[in-house]
C-alpha cells in the first residue's frame, strides 16, 4: 500500500542535466493519471478537478482536468511566492534520518528528537511498492549519450536609433524575411 496519496503532483518542464522533459509524463503514464504539459497558471481549483492555462507555440489554452494528475510547469509561469520566514526558520534543522546519521552532531540529533516536526521521513525502495530495476540510471527508459554548450553568436548586428525611420526600415526587413508575419 502507498504511504502517500496525492491528488496533484507538479514537476519542472524539463531537468538540466538530460534535458530530456520525460520525468512528469512518465510519473502520469505509470500512475495512470492524466497529465497537462507547459503549465504556466491555475486558473480554479476544486475537488474533483482542475483548471489550467498552458503555453503552446502558437498560443495559450485552458484545459480543465479531473483529480488526481500530473502537471508540468512551464518556464513562462510566474515565480513562486516569498518562503514565510517563520516557516523557514522553523524547519531550519529538519533533517532526514541519513542526513542525522553523517552530521555526527548531538546537538541536531537531541533537537530533531525532541521535536517530531524536524524529522523528516526518508523513504527507500520498498516503502514506494517499486522494484529496484525500475529506479535509476536502469531504469530510465532513454540515456543520454552527449551534452553540448551551444553558444550562438550573431553573424551580422545592426545599430538602431529611436528614429522613426530606423524603426520604419527594422520592420520592413523582419516581414520581408518572414520574421515578422
Amino acid at each position: 500500500m502507498l504511504k502517500i496519496k496525492p491528488d496533484l503532483i507538479v514537476a519542472g518542464r524539463q531537468a538540466i542535466d538530460g534535458d530530456t522533459a520525460q520525468v512528469g509524463p512518465q510519473v502520469a503514464e505509470k500512475l495512470g493519471w492524466p497529465q497537462v504539459t507547459y503549465v504556466e497558471n491555475i486558473e480554479k481549483i476544486t475537488d474533483k478537478e482542475i483548471v489550467l492555462k498552458r503555453r503552446l507555440e502558437r498560443g495559450v489554452e485552458t484545459v480543465s482536468c479531473p483529480l488526481p494528475m500530473v502537471f508540468t510547469v512551464n518556464s513562462s509561469a510566474s515565480d513562486c511566492r516569498m518562503a514565510n520566514a517563520k516557516r523557514v526558520m522553523k524547519y531550519k534543522y529538519a533533517k532526514t534520518p541519513g542526513e542525522l546519521q553523517e552530521l555526527q552532531s548531538d546537538y541536531i540529533s537531541s533537537m530533531c528528537a525532541a521535536r517530531d516536526y524536524l524529522r523528516i521521513a526518508e523513504w527507500g525502495v520498498s516503502d514506494i511498492e517499486c522494484r529496484e530495476e525500475e529506479l535509476g540510471l536502469q531504469g530510465s527508459p532513454t540515456k543520454v549519450k552527449k551534452i553540448e554548450n551551444v553558444v550562438l553568436q550573431a553573424k551580422e548586428s545592426k545599430k538602431l536609433t529611436a528614429s522613426d525611420a530606423d524603426i520604419n526600415e527594422l520592420m520592413v526587413e523582419l516581414i520581408a524575411s518572414h520574421t515578422l508575419g
